[in-house]
């Protein structure tokens, strides 16, 4: 048995999410046929995470097996590309070792939440359109309390299939970009359903004044999904990065 870390993009648009789903076209089950069909055996992959309807992805990470290692000589991102949809491409193969796993291997995910306070068709896929100027400066501010070991169960959605809600943030930042748009970057070692989304939504209350800083941090520290902000439209984040301790072959360390 061989293993294989396959790196893709995605524009979610068009997908209910990554994981495989009942009368839904996903990520998942676009890629996997097409590795079934150029490698002629059943591949059913393991993503690193489960994005969900309309998000996208720039750097996704997923796994498969083969019953045998695959041909130095053989090129399966370039015959990978010419068969995906435009929407989803392959960026990277590589050789792991077998019990090496694309999700709970990943110790690092960075996610980036992007708006535009000026309507523009060209971004609307990938942008989400405020009409309103939020204090961004108290939102960079109030963001910083995200950062650490919390219990995010106030931003989750409920009745997820998890052990346990507790991640550890390790950044958590607006951005102003060229051109006006603004991007909100967190990353961490794991984020539960719905997470970013729920935390935008929320970081944007406290910039139109509904929430001060202290009642952010008591959401945070003891409140729950009903307290907190709304869930921001899902075309405007993205998956940009994933991180694992893996040499440059893709071989685990040690």
């Amino acid at each position: 048995m061989s293993r294989y870390f396959l790196e893709i993009a995605y524009d979610g648009s068009a997908y209910h999410g990554w994981q495989v789903q009942l009368n839904a076209l996903t990520v998942q089950e676009v890629v996997d046929n097409r590795l079934s069909t150029l490698l002629q055996e059943t591949v059913t992959s393991v993503g690193c995470g489960r994005t969900d309807t309309g998000v996208h992805a720039e750097q996704f990470y997923l796994h498969f097996d083969l019953q045998e290692p695959l041909p130095q000589d053989r090129d399966l991102v370039h015959q990978l590309n010419r068969v995906l949809p435009d929407d989803i491409v392959a960026l990277r193969l590589l050789p792991v070792a077998t019990d090496a796993h694309a999700r709970f291997d990943a110790v690092e995910r960075v996610y980036q939440y992007r708006i535009i306070h000026r309507k523009d068709p060209f971004k609307r896929f990938r942008y989400t359109y405020l009409p309103y100027f939020p204090d961004y400066s108290i939102m960079n501010r109030v963001a910083g309390s995200l950062i650490g070991k919390h219990d995010f169960s106030c931003f989750s959605k409920a009745h997820t299939q998890t052990l346990t809600n507790d991640c550890t943030v390790n950044r958590a930042v607006w951005k102003e970009e060229p051109g006006g748009t603004y991007c909100f970057e967190i990353s961490a070692d794991r984020f539960l359903r719905n997470m970013v989304r729920a935390v935008v939504g929320t970081l944007l209350e406290v910039g139109q004044g509904r929430m001060n800083e202290p009642e952010f941090q008591a959401l945070l520290q003891e409140g729950n999904r009903q307290d907190a902000g709304k869930s921001m439209p899902a075309h405007g984040l993205s998956l940009v990065s994933v991180r694992y301790p893996y040499v440059q072959d893709g071989r685990k360390d040690g």
